[in-house]
């Protein structure tokens, strides 16, 4: 009997022995640092591979949870008001303001005394100007988009054009005698969707979108002007009205149905897979210019959330993103545009005919309004530009009545 009970003691003390030894292995593991990454769409796809060479270099675990672009709003809403969420978050330009108002967003100036990739001068001035707030910053840029002139060349030779329109004169002249060349044939598209356009057509022609007391001036002549100057190309036909339902190799490949449009970086390679037959045959340039070229600047930042748990490895992380080889590799992964300069002097970038001329247009490039209220301002002036191109409404009146709907939004007496 006591031999019997000897060998259960030393069973029990064996099992507890085991017992404990795994606690302290469940300890060391909980003790391994692991950083929460928050990205969305395309991005969350590819993240996981660049921070396999972060975990290299560091030691430090990344777990990237990818978050779609539709529900990753409410999702930050409600990681900021249960005061939870991330190490580090993947954040839309114009998302900034809101959460920058929200308290969600950690101060970096404290960051760059440490990690000089972080300092503002490193980036496009457009794309640190999204970070910036109360002269803080609150984010660095990840990757950029702009818009350029995409056109078929070979089209635009046969019309007498050897050469992309420069101003907005030649834009009109060309896309007009293009689309005289026959029924269902058409000079530009201009996307009634995108909701940036507008206001970089606005801006082109001198508006300043708001004047000096932040009040919105859409229904002031230099607005309302480059407003009558998109609807022109619909009015004579250079433009379609409707949604073709066709996509760019229906519409750009062939005869080109629409032999120029405006779009960003994602559609060279979008041309380039889609429409192999016309290689040779097409190419970007920079906006046609009014008072000047300006463009619209997009893209995400990344920040270091308020609410997580590891914010010097969060540092280091967007130390490690914002070099310029990382970036560099980035664009290979995603064919999104380098935010460091530095990155545009790679023989890549440097010396592709395409990507160049993005480097050239985002040297004249622009964030929308840093507002929180911007999404809104854009949906309101797509409902009332329609009613312009699309219903033939007066452009004064529809300017007159858009510019009193966003001073409702922003509150404005």
């Amino acid at each position: 009997m006591k031999k019997k009970w000897s060998i259960l003691l030393l069973t029990m003390v064996l099992t507890l022995g085991v017992a404990l030894a795994g606690c302290g292995n469940s300890d060391d593991a909980a003790d391994t640092k692991v950083l929460n990454v928050w990205a969305m769409g395309d991005e969350a796809k590819q993240l996981p591979k660049l921070a396999k060479e972060f975990e290299k270099d560091t030691g430090i675990k990344v777990k990237v949870q990818a978050i779609p672009w539709a529900n990753a709003h409410d999702k930050l809403l409600t990681a900021v008001a249960s005061k939870s969420g991330p190490d580090v978050v993947q954040m839309g330009t114009t998302w900034m303001p809101e959460f920058v108002a929200a308290g969600a967003l950690e101060d970096l100036d404290s960051y760059t005394d440490k990690y000089a990739e972080l300092e503002g001068k490193n980036f496009f001035d457009g794309s640190a100007k999204t970070t910036k707030f109360d002269d803080k910053t609150y984010a660095v840029p990840w990757y950029a988009d702009t818009r350029v002139l995409f056109y078929r060349t070979d089209i635009l030779k046969k019309a007498g054009y050897d050469h992309a329109p420069k101003t907005w004169d030649e834009l009109s002249e060309v896309a007009k005698k293009l689309s005289d060349r026959g029924d269902d044939m058409y000079g530009l598209n201009i996307d009634g969707k995108e909701q940036s356009l507008g206001f970089m057509f606005g801006r082109q022609n001198g508006s300043p979108l708001f004047d000096d007391a932040n009040k919105p001036v859409f229904n002031k002549k230099p607005f309302v002007d480059s407003v009558s100057y998109l609807n022109s190309f619909f009015q004579n036909g250079s433009a379609p009205k409707a949604e073709l339902g066709l996509d760019v190799a229906q519409t750009f490949g062939g005869d080109a149905i629409i032999p120029m449009f405006i779009s960003g970086p994602w559609m060279v390679k979008a041309v380039k897979d889609t429409v192999p037959d016309i290689d040779g045959k097409w190419a970007t340039a920079v906006l046609p210019a009014k008072e000047n070229n300006t463009s619209s600047l997009g893209g995400a930042n990344l920040a270091v959330f308020k609410y997580g748990k590891n914010k010097d490895d969060a540092g280091k992380f967007l130390q490690f993103m914002s070099k310029p080889e990382t970036q560099l590799k980035w664009m290979e992964l995603t064919n999104s545009l380098p935010t460091v300069q530095k990155s545009w002097e790679n023989e890549t970038l440097k010396d592709d005919p395409f990507y160049k001329i993005f480097g050239e247009q985002m040297a004249n490039a622009e964030p929308m309004p840093l507002i929180p209220e911007f999404e809104e301002i854009a949906q309101a002036y797509m409902k009332n530009f329609e009613q312009i191109y699309r219903g033939g409404a007066d452009v004064q009146d529809q300017m007159d009545n858009f510019n009193k709907e966003v001073n409702t939004i922003l509150k404005n007496n």
